[in-house]
This record gives C-alpha cells, sequence and structure tokens, in this order.
C-alpha cells in the first residue's frame, strides 16, 4: 500500500488571502468538477448523487479511468474513495490550522493492481503519484486564489 500525506500553506506572500470558508467552497467545486483544479486529469463527469454530500464520479486521471465516491465532511475534509479503477483506495483533501496558519493537508492510501507491495515498481508509483499530488494540490490552491480575487474585484 502507498500513504502520503502533505500539508501545503493556503496563504502565501503576494497572493489573495482565503479563509477557511474559501478553501472550503474551491474543496467543494473541485470535487463536482476537478478540470479546472487538477492538471493531470481529462475528464470528470458526476454519474450519481445519493445526498448533498455523498456523490459519485467517473475520471480519466493520467490516462486511466476510475470510479470515485465523493463524501463532502464540512467544513473540513473531502474523501474520494476509489472504488472501481486500476488503482483503489483513498484520498482526503483537509483544511487544518487558523486563518493565520491555514494548510490544506493531502493524504493518500492506495493499493496498485497486479503491482506487488513494498516493490521496486510501488516505490515508482508512489513517487510519481506524489508529484502529481503535489502539482494538483498547488493547482487547487491557485484555483481557488483567482476565484477570490475576481470575487473581489467583482
Amino acid at each position: 500500500m502507498i500513504f502520503v500525506s502533505h500539508a501545503l500553506p493556503v496563504n502565501v506572500p503576494d497572493e489573495p488571502r482565503l479563509t477557511p470558508a474559501n478553501v472550503w467552497d474551491g474543496l467543494v467545486l473541485k470535487a463536482n468538477n476537478a478540470l479546472p483544479f487538477v492538471p493531470s486529469m481529462t475528464y470528470c463527469e458526476v454519474t450519481e448523487r445519493y445526498s448533498d454530500t455523498i456523490f459519485d464520479r467517473d475520471i480519466d486521471f493520467r490516462g486511466e479511468r476510475f470510479t470515485e465516491r465523493i463524501t463532502l465532511e464540512q467544513p473540513h475534509r473531502v474523501t474520494f474513495t476509489r472504488i472501481a479503477g486500476p488503482v483503489l483506495g483513498t484520498i482526503a483533501n483537509e483544511i487544518e490550522g487558523a486563518e493565520d496558519d491555514l494548510k490544506l493537508r493531502f493524504s493518500f492510501a492506495l493499493v496498485v493492481a497486479d503491482v506487488a507491495g513494498g516493490s521496486a515498481e510501488e516505490q515508482e508509483y508512489a513517487d510519481s503519484m506524489t508529484g502529481d499530488y503535489l502539482k494538483a494540490v498547488a493547482a487547487t490552491l491557485n484555483a481557488m486564489r483567482r476565484i477570490a480575487a475576481s470575487q473581489v474585484s467583482a
């Protein structure tokens, strides 16, 4: 199993400041349509809604198709549970800290089909996924900042 967790600062110098509510709104937008937030994703469609806080979506990520069950845990966590595809497991985006030290944490615990746990192949996959997810979190924060900036100027 691959397990990775990283937290990135939300508010950085010379960028629009985000509140926890701004970050939450951005995570909800990302859960419903990740294309503006995740550069490595080329397809994202909600396929079924069970409630306001639980729904399924199909995505194409890194050239592979997945089905994810999304759980919105307002105001602090969105969980993406991979229920179909070549890599199964859980991905979480979590808002941490107070406004003066706000962070966005992403964590994943994933199992790659047909890859032995603890193998060099699994480590290579983990390293490449970590890079992609760090880019996705950075892109997510940048998209949230663009949204916040456009709301201030509107």
